[in-house]
């Protein structure tokens, strides 16, 4: 009887920290177009993200600059659900950062940045 009752709490205690740990989670970039550091042959018209949650649009941003720190973004990006897009000015050969600002729906805040470079 004891055994049938440890092995349901330690079940019910194996559930409930799987658990709390998604609600915990940040909203972390899944992916990105063009991809974190990749070398493109065209020049992109936007730049897309990809986050593992979904976003505040109106706590969340990204822009993307050149190698002197100017911004080659067409300004405010779009943010839908986990995506943020953003238009591109044309782009010349050369490298680019790209700099996300997000606020999770759960509140949590994360940032990051990546480069990707035009051939």
């Amino acid at each position: 009887m004891i055994q049938k009752i440890t092995k349901r709490i330690a079940v019910a205690c194996a559930i409930a920290l799987a658990s709390s740990g998604a609600a915990l989670a940040h909203a972390e970039l899944h992916h990105a177009s063009p991809e974190v550091g990749s070398a493109v042959s065209e020049a992109p018209h936007e730049v897309t993200l990809t986050f593992t949650d979904n976003l505040e649009a109106a706590f969340s941003s990204a822009n993307v600059t050149d190698t002197t720190g100017a911004r080659v973004d067409e300004g405010k990006s779009q943010v839908n659900g986990n995506m943020i897009r953003i238009g591109l000015k044309t782009l010349l050969p050369g490298s680019y950062r790209v700099h996300w600002r997000v606020l999770s729906v759960d509140t949590h805040r994360s940032e990051g940045s990546f480069t990707f470079s035009v051939r």
